[in-house]
């Protein structure tokens, strides 16, 4: 008996090891990657939003998103939908925050006022598209647990679980490849009941500066709606020099106007 439970003990210990490692590495993994990133300061770049339905009919809106990074804390955006009529001068304003929950308003031209935006509706679709408010925010390190799955070739999948328990997902795999900065490929997001509810794919990168690789091209799709989003993004502009004044809800309701 005594053999026994000692052969289980050192299965119980090599398991917690192996976890540990896991964790450790993954963690690695997307430090790596938040470094590969850092010192572009801010952009600003042009969007074409495609929204397609489960029958296949399109719609587009035209927007553009300004980007301020931050040393101390997750970074600012600014985004500004320039069309169509029904939509235009609607903005979005974002603090990401690397611990706790992130600030976030919504400007609405048609009554006027900036909404804050709960951290209960986080989940919620961005202006009727497949990607959700919190998809928003800048992917801070702090913001998730971590566990590597597994290598293949140039290509490294990580599970992330959000660390804030009102995300409307329980986790995150995300595919990182080493061989090109650590860049994502492509994100799946499985909802509260562990569900698989979205694929998002990167491709169409291109090299900023020698050192940003910025996807040109997301595709999101809804596997459980059948809906798809498709952002195309163009003239990225990383000598814009914006500042924090320009992320603030005054800025938000004159870049709505």
């Amino acid at each position: 008996m005594r053999t026994l439970i000692l052969a289980g003990l050192a299965v119980l210990s090599i398991a917690t090891i192996t976890a540990q490692n896991a964790e450790e590495r993954g963690l690695q993994i997307a430090k790596t990657a938040d470094q590969a990133d850092q010192g572009f300061n801010s952009t600003i770049v042009n969007l074409k939003m495609t929204l397609k339905n489960k029958n296949g009919q399109t719609s587009e809106r035209l927007l553009i998103t300004r980007t301020l990074e931050q040393t101390t804390d997750g970074d600012k955006s600014l985004i500004v939908f320039n069309s169509p009529k029904d939509v235009k001068g609607t903005s979005t304003l974002t603090f990401t925050h690397k611990i706790g929950a992130d600030d976030q308003w919504l400007f609405l031209p048609s009554i006027k006022r900036v909404k804050r935006i709960s951290s209960n509706n986080k989940s919620g679709p961005f202006v009727g598209s497949e990607f959700a408010y919190e998809d928003l925010s800048s992917q801070e390190v702090e913001k998730y647990g971590y566990k590597f799955l597994k290598e293949k070739g140039n290509l490294l999948m990580v599970e992330q679980d959000p660390v804030d328990p009102k995300s409307g997902y329980t986790r995150r795999i995300v595919t990182y490849n080493k061989d090109k900065g650590y860049r994502i490929e492509k994100v799946e997001f499985y909802d509260r009941k562990n569900s698989l509810l979205k694929t998002l794919n990167y491709s169409d990168y291109k090299l900023y500066k020698g050192q940003f690789w910025r996807a040109l091209t997301l595709h999101m799709v809804n596997h459980q709606s059948n809906k798809e989003t498709v952002l195309k993004f163009s003239d990225y502009n990383f000598e814009a020099a914006l500042a924090d004044e320009d992320f603030t809800q005054v800025a938000l309701k004159r870049a709505g106007r």
